[in-house]
């Protein structure tokens, strides 16, 4: 193939190779994608039917007994009223699958990135190799994602879960990466000093020095996967994201503005919360005491 492409006439068929490459690799590991499949599948199932199975009102006072507790008594009347704006809006179930998809596909994220970041941070040669494919990652249209994920694990939550992974996941490398950079070096050259290895520095010294950072990059984790889950509806995930679909093919500004609503509010409860565990870490008590 190479040997008839014309310098004066160029036509790469990149498409083409990723398409068979694709395609091997979904014939050749079928067993694997669908084990992967069963098993995230039973996982979310679990999880969804363990936030809608309950009356709604129970749910409610759970998630405003946390917003009080990690954050303010403001915090836990904003989750209040705005999770019962969502039952009144008949969004209950559909923003539950959501929920249920979302942390999903950001504990993956996280557990996958998290460690991915210390490695880069602690590899000059590993954070060469891994930004040129966070850029790509972050850089390529999210929409994409969900073709190979279709290919690889059929209809349903898992495929968009899988490219939900995929597109939230850069976030999370880099900032842990730039965290464990960030922390002073004398402070990690004392724990060396003192005859600590490796692994005791990572966790007593570089790991709560940089928690702060991690956790903005978990936050943006979990934004990300809110916006793509939306996405994800394309490819039969559910959730919100199916309701918003259908109120774009049936031009129902009504139900689009109200799916869009239930949307905003699980953002802006998971994004407050997040922020809370962030600011209740070690090192952010300590330098708010120091100010």
């Amino acid at each position: 193939m190479l040997l008839a492409f014309d310098p004066a006439n160029p036509r790469l068929p990149l498409g083409d190779w990723i398409a068979e490459a694709t395609e091997w690799l979904t014939s050749t590991f079928e067993a694997v994608f669908d084990g992967i499949k069963a098993g995230l599948a039973q996982v979310y199932d679990l999880l969804s039917g363990a936030l809608a199975a309950p009356p709604f009102w129970l749910v409610i006072i759970v998630f405003t007994a946390l917003a009080w507790w990690l954050r303010s008594w403001r915090f836990a009347l904003f989750t209040a009223l705005g999770f019962y704006l969502i039952r009144a809006l008949d969004q209950w179930l559909t923003a539950m699958d959501t929920l249920a998809l979302v942390i999903m596909a950001a504990t993956v994220s996280v557990v996958l990135a998290v460690p991915l970041g210390i490695w880069a941070a602690r590899s000059e040669t590993v954070s060469h190799v891994v930004r040129p494919v966070l850029d790509f990652m972050q850089t390529m249209p999210a929409m994409v994602y969900l073709i190979p994920s279709l290919a690889a694990f059929g209809i349903g939550a898992v495929p968009g879960m899988v490219a939900t992974v995929v597109f939230a996941m850069p976030p999370g490398v880099r900032l842990t990466e730039l965290a464990i950079r960030q922390v002073d070096p004398e402070v990690v050259e004392a724990g060396r000093a003192f005859g600590s290895p490796p692994g005791r520095i990572l966790r007593q010294i570089q790991l709560p020095l940089a928690l702060p950072t991690i956790m903005a990059g978990v936050n943006q984790v979990i934004m990300l996967a809110l916006s793509m889950v939306v996405l994800a509806s394309m490819v039969g995930a559910g959730g919100l994201g199916s309701e918003v679909l259908s109120a774009l093919g049936r031009v129902d500004v009504a139900r689009g503005v109200e799916a869009g609503l239930a949307v905003v509010i699980l953002a802006i409860y998971l994004d407050r919360l997040l922020s809370s565990l962030g600011d209740r870490a070690p090192v952010t008590r300590a330098a708010r005491l120091r100010d």
